[in-house]
């Protein structure tokens, strides 16, 4: 079924979009999922709490913003990131008191600047470094998959990683941990 049906069925609350839409992107949503979290039962909730998401926020799905494939993955791996930052806090023994989390406003246009040189700094890379950055750093998968599906050693992909590394550290001028 083709992406503009799954989403038409599921703007109209039908039960047939949400299975199709599991038909055609549940391998790719659990691809997505694995390498942030790795417990099954995570997953699986992750997973769910994705179709949720999908079925409550249908409607902000803009195709004129990109495809649903990458509204989707967006979805996905916030969701995971999300819940694997969650475990984390809940693993971690936390004192009485905590410093305040917010930013002053001085600390919050520096981080805005400092994420605009990154995604400039990255946008500069070659197709193949993008890809390469994305999967370790945003998809966070492991350098046996990265190798595996992009028909690398496991130490040529590892390689390359800290080269594009230590590029980025220069572009960014010397100063940023990357």
């Amino acid at each position: 079924m083709k992406e503009e049906e799954i989403v038409r069925l599921l703007r109209e609350r039908r039960e047939e979009g949400m299975q199709a839409l599991l038909t055609s992107f549940g391998p790719l949503l659990r691809y997505l999922i694995a390498p942030i979290l790795p417990e099954p039962a995570e997953q699986e909730d992750c997973l769910n709490l994705v179709l949720l998401r999908v079925w409550e926020r249908i409607d902000r799905y803009d195709p004129g913003k990109g495809s649903f494939r990458t509204w989707l993955t967006v979805l996905a791996r916030n969701a995971a990131v999300d819940q694997a930052r969650k475990n984390r806090r809940e693993a971690a023994w936390l004192p009485e008191e905590l410093p305040s989390p917010e930013k002053n406003p001085e600390e919050e246009i520096l981080d805005k600047e400092r994420r605009r040189k990154v995604r400039e700094c990255i946008a500069s890379l070659s197709p193949g470094d993008r890809e390469l950055v994305f999967r370790r750093y945003y998809y966070q998968q492991s350098l046996e998959q990265i190798a595996a599906e992009m028909r690398l050693s496991v130490r040529g992909a590892e390689g390359r990683l800290y080269r594009i590394r230590r590029r980025l550290k220069e572009m960014l001028g010397g100063e940023w941990d990357v």
